[in-house]
């Protein structure tokens, strides 16, 4: 599928479950990797991850374009476009929209590093998946000094 065969599939799902035209640009975005689309404010363009769809097929697409047009459609009536919105819920329920989308096996954004560090006073200790600037940052428990006690490399989820 390219982005013509897409923009025309959004389009037609805008129509048959929303009753109103989809008069913005969907696009295939590869540099998605942990969301199956989304809905830019400003332009109102719909992105959407082309991975999802080799992984799972056209009937989950079609779950996470009605999720995004969801957004669309109540961002431009004035409706509460969040996730946490009662409006969003409601209308994503009555589509038939997917709440989440499934993690691509093989793309996850996950460090693939875990810091260890500890509490030079109280002993306190702290793992991290990102690194930490030991002179910057004190413990949250007694204002003590942090040491690094260890990096390990880990195995990716997915």
């Amino acid at each position: 599928m390219n982005d013509d065969e897409l923009q025309k599939l959004v389009q037609r799902i805008s129509v048959e479950f929303f009753h109103r035209p989809f008069r913005h640009h969907a696009v295939f975005n590869t540099r998605l990797r942990t969301t199956g689309g989304r809905y830019l404010l400003n332009s109102h363009y719909l992105e959407f991850n082309p991975h999802q769809l080799q992984a799972y097929g056209l009937e989950e697409f079609i779950k996470i374009i009605k999720h995004e047009l969801c957004h669309y459609h109540l961002h431009l009536s004035g409706g509460g476009y969040r996730h946490k919105d009662a409006d969003f819920k409601r209308l994503l329920r009555q589509v038939g929209g997917s709440r989440y989308c499934e993690a691509i096996p093989g793309m996850s954004n996950t460090s693939s590093l875990r810091y260890f560090y500890q509490c030079r006073d109280c002993g306190q200790p702290f793992i991290r998946k990102r690194r930490l600037n030991t002179r910057r940052y004190v413990c949250g428990s007694c204002g003590g000094k942090i040491k690094l006690i260890k990096k390990e490399r880990i195995a990716n989820i997915n």
